[in-house]
């Protein structure tokens, strides 16, 4: 059978739901953007001086980047199927002959058009402050999609397990704004102590970051392969949990 109508019915409304409200999820990224670069990158990294090689501006620019694709994909998904439960447009789901695979693909699609999308947007804003070179393009992009890819898919679990508006902002707020700030977005794992340095790498925003700096500038505190293949085992091991979830109807069915 035919699914691509399910998905891009889908992945449609998801596109759609954002972009109809841009002033709310695409706009105050840009303005909180160009906040960053003007505090953090103009007024206090002109005192910091370079981080490995780099001006402070260029080294915080990737990851205020992929801190909003992340923060953005995950939050698309999370709100946008806790509502499709809340309002019971999950029971049209169910009962359509729609399997799991196409309605986890098609929510976390549009997490990712809207992480990317914001992304680009971040990215924009950044040209006004600082001229980055593009060193590795396709790790860059690769690092770009997949992240977006992982926190749709943590989303759409979030949201599984939520039972009310307070449970989809618990994640976001204690789990990744936390992880994401210390991630190495505004510093490098080298300027911290040796006992922290080994304490950091358990962070996967970590690898995350230091990837997708790598595609940009070439500079990273972890080595590339290892990050890449943390980021793609995430992925698996969340589309697993997710499709199981879907299967089991939990949080869905009850």
């Amino acid at each position: 059978m035919n699914y691509s109508i399910a998905f891009t019915t889908i992945l449609f409304k998801e596109i759609r739901r954002f972009t109809r409200i841009w002033p709310q999820t695409l706009l105050p990224p840009a303005i909180t953007t160009a906040l960053y670069f003007l505090i953090f990158g103009k007024l206090i990294g002109d005192r910091i001086g370079d981080v490995n090689g780099q001006t402070y501006m260029d080294y915080i620019v990737p990851g205020i980047i992929l801190m909003s694709v992340i923060s953005h994909s995950y939050s698309n998904v999370v709100s946008s199927f806790y509502s499709t439960k809340f309002q019971r447009h999950i029971e049209e789901l169910l009962v359509a002959p729609v399997p799991n695979w196409v309605i986890l693909a098609g929510y976390v699609s549009g997490g990712i058009a809207r992480g990317v999308l914001v992304g680009c947007v971040v990215a924009g804003i950044s040209t006004f402050f600082t001229d980055i070179p593009v060193l590795h393009w396709q790790i860059a992009l690769l690092v770009f999609v997949l992240t977006a890819t992982l926190f749709a898919l943590a989303g759409f679990i979030n949201a599984v397990f939520a039972d009310s508006f307070d449970d989809i902002s618990i994640i976001p707020n204690f789990v990744l704004t936390p992880l994401s700030y210390l991630g190495g977005v505004f510093y490098s794992t080298s300027m911290l102590p040796e006992i922290w340095q080994t304490i950091a790498l358990g962070n996967p925003i970590l690898y995350m970051i230091n990837a997708f700096r790598y595609g940009l500038i070439g500079v990273s505190d972890i080595n590339i392969e290892i990050a890449l293949v943390m980021i793609v085992g995430f992925i698996f091991l969340l589309t697993l949990t997710a499709l199981l979830l879907l299967h089991r109807g939990t949080g869905v069915k009850n």
